[in-house]
């Protein structure tokens, strides 16, 4: 039994991906990071090479996986009770680990890893899965209409990405690229009052029959109008996967009420811890 990290895509999709793979809900963060790096290279989310690690059982079999974009958390799948400590190990010793300052992580997983790290840690988010059960539109609808952004929305698109961003504190922010990226699969979805942007909800590409919305943005001085609402159903409907997927972080009750109230359920929670 034995954690093996690298830098090497190819070697990592070879022994993990069939792993990762049959979880398309559990994994959709993953998925989705693998996907980019495939399509935009290794600098995808950085400068630096990505590493990639996986989790080799007793009889052979790969049954974990974990993505470190650095310098971002390093994220993982669930992770078999025995491969804990190894991992604990591997962040204090392992030289390729040494940049590695957090991990994201299904919750009681997140608490094991912490105990067994041997540094001090906390937690600096919440984070809990939904998946769509059955879209139930706002009633009433919110003032407006959506549309899909285009090119000319990008530099507003960019904007609203980067202040979600900023409002989160822990999430890095995003670029050009990225935005045009989704823009160009008809990836975001404004939702427009009286002509002018009032909210957004971007969605991932289908990855395992699985699509995520997110991030879903309204700037603050539209806020409480239900406009998030009517994006975010919209969003929804235009995915066209059998699983949509959406993340909230668990410290803002109100987003969470108006996933709920438009037909998503829960799926598990995920948290991210950082050293120090």
């Amino acid at each position: 039994m034995t954690w093996t990290f690298g830098e090497d895509l190819g070697a990592f999709a070879a022994a993990a991906g069939a792993t990762v793979e049959a979880r398309p809900v559990e994994n959709t963060l993953m998925l989705s990071c693998v996907d980019a790096l495939r399509r935009r290279g290794p600098n995808a989310f950085g400068a630096e090479p990505p590493l990639y690690g996986w989790w080799t059982a007793a009889d052979g079999t790969v049954t974990a996986a974990a993505l470190c974009t650095r310098p971002h958390p390093m994220l993982l799948t669930a992770l078999p009770a025995a491969s804990v400590r190894p991992l604990a190990a591997a962040l204090a010793a392992e030289p390729l680990l040494a940049g590695v300052t957090g991990f994201n992580a299904e919750r009681s997983d997140a608490a094991s890893l912490a105990g067994a790290w041997g540094r001090p840690s906390r937690v600096t988010e919440e984070q809990r899965l939904y998946r769509l059960a059955g879209l139930v539109p706002p009633a009433p609808a919110p003032p407006g209409a959506p549309r899909i952004a285009g090119e000319a929305d990008v530099p507003l698109v960019l904007d609203w990405v980067n202040a979600f961003a900023a409002e989160l504190e822990d999430l890095a922010p995003a670029d050009e690229g990225w935005v045009r990226d989704r823009i160009g699969y008809g990836g975001v979805v404004l939702w427009e009052h009286e002509g002018t942007p009032v909210s957004l909800a971007c969605r991932t590409r289908p990855l395992g029959g699985a699509s995520r919305v997110g991030p879903v943005y309204t700037p603050p001085e539209h806020r409480g109008r239900g406009y998030a609402a009517g994006v975010t159903a919209e969003a929804s409907r235009l995915a066209g996967t059998p699983e949509v997927l959406l993340f909230t972080d668990l410290a803002n009750p109100t987003s969470n009420g108006v996933y709920r109230r438009i037909g998503y359920v829960p799926v598990m929670d995920r948290v991210l811890v950082r050293g120090g």
